[in-house]
């Protein structure tokens, strides 16, 4: 079998012999010669050196002042493509051209906010197709450089949304997509199934559950009376009282004193019988779904641990809880609720308004967000 080498034409697919630097069917410029100018053209401006075809837009833009490169027009041949790929139908309507002049530079159809944003954020490394998160100025894989109109493009429009002093909340776990963000930039954000902050799904959230506000530049979060509370990630240690309520893997617990001595006669003078006492000066009690009471225990001493395992109370099954995740302790008549460096944290439901830190971590319904505050 004879086997000829030669070049395949991108306009017609015409077939040509190696080293032809024009296509003999439709006369156009092939990629491997040097391409070859009109005689129209001759001592007019160089046309752009490459062509490139985005099916994204259908309007007319050019390059965006606000990234710093220089505008380019297209030339009569990018210009006589593009009609002639529109009119043609070999692809969708929605088809534009962007020309790269010899500077690297793009013309084009200018975008909008909205998709320079996303393709900033959603960038892919030209030369092994690789997505390159947020923040990187090189592909982890081949190591190309990011181009320096996505750099800026990150830095003036995601730099925006995250105004100095300012905080976002990322959703951690919840019904929802995880890892969405939300801006705080108004002085006032209503969290619920109504308000700025919605969470429409979440059954567990009231129509009006919290409000996060600024106050001398501090963000405070304050429950709005919601049926189920604003629950907030302990750093350390904090101090509790009977009726406190507390989360610890997927339990909520409240906080009870020490139970009332029952253990008088009956008024015929008989002792009721049961399992022997222990002094006790706290209790816990676990809270079901629907308001019912489950597992009580008695603190015996004046510490009580909750774990996964080894502790007073263990919950072996809850996939969210440490092996050792908090204890309580009595010390001089008060309560205190320590998180003994669990993975997933321990929670207290705040009674007042409470200022927020950059990285703490609120539960809201089934909802875990982290608090992120941009540097002032």
């Amino acid at each position: 079998m004879d086997l000829q080498l030669g070049i395949v034409c991108g306009r017609c697919d015409g077939y040509a012999p190696l080293g032809s630097a024009t296509c003999p069917s439709c006369q156009g410029d092939l990629a491997l010669g040097p391409p070859r100018r009109p005689a129209s053209m001759q001592g007019a401006a160089a046309p752009p050196a490459a062509i490139f075809i985005d099916r994204s837009e259908l309007r007319p833009r050019k390059a965006p002042s606000n990234l710093g490169l220089p505008a380019v027009t297209a030339a009569p041949a990018a210009q006589g493509l593009e009609s002639a790929v529109s009119s043609s139908g070999a692809f969708d309507d929605k088809i534009s051209t962007h020309v790269r002049s010899a500077s690297g530079a793009f013309a084009g159809p200018e975008p909008s906010l909205e998709e320079l944003m996303d393709q900033a954020k959603n960038y892919v490394c030209k030369s092994c197709s690789t997505p390159v998160p947020m923040g990187h100025k090189f592909c982890g894989r081949c190591g190309a450089a990011i181009p320096p109109e996505i750099l800026n493009a990150r830095t003036q429009f995601f730099g925006q949304l995250q105004m100095p002093g300012k905080a976002k909340l990322i959703l951690i776990r919840g019904e929802g997509v995880e890892g969405l963000s939300y801006q705080l930039n108004a002085e006032q954000h209503i969290v619920g199934r109504n308000g700025q902050l919605v969470f429409p799904d979440d059954p567990f959230v009231s129509p009006r559950h919290a409000n996060l506000f600024y106050r001398g530049g501090k963000l405070v979060v304050r429950d709005e009376g919601s049926v189920n509370g604003v629950y907030w990630r302990v750093r350390g240690s904090v101090d509790v009282a009977p009726g406190d309520h507390f989360l610890a893997g997927e339990q909520l617990f409240r906080v009870e004193g020490p139970p009332r001595a029952n253990d008088g006669p009956a008024p015929d003078g008989t002792y009721f019988y049961s399992s022997p006492k222990h002094q006790t000066t706290f209790r816990i009690v676990q809270l079901l779904q629907g308001g019912g009471e489950g597992m009580a225990v008695c603190a015996r001493g004046q510490a009580l641990q909750i774990g996964r395992e080894g502790g007073d109370l263990n919950f072996p099954g809850d996939l969210y809880m440490s092996a050792s995740h908090c204890k309580l302790e009595e010390a001089a008549g008060k309560l205190t609720l320590t998180d003994l460096n669990s993975r997933n944290g321990t929670y207290v439901r705040l009674k007042a308004e409470r200022e927020l830190a950059h990285g703490d971590y609120l539960f809201i319904g089934r909802k875990l967000l982290r608090v992120e505050i941009t540097a002032a």
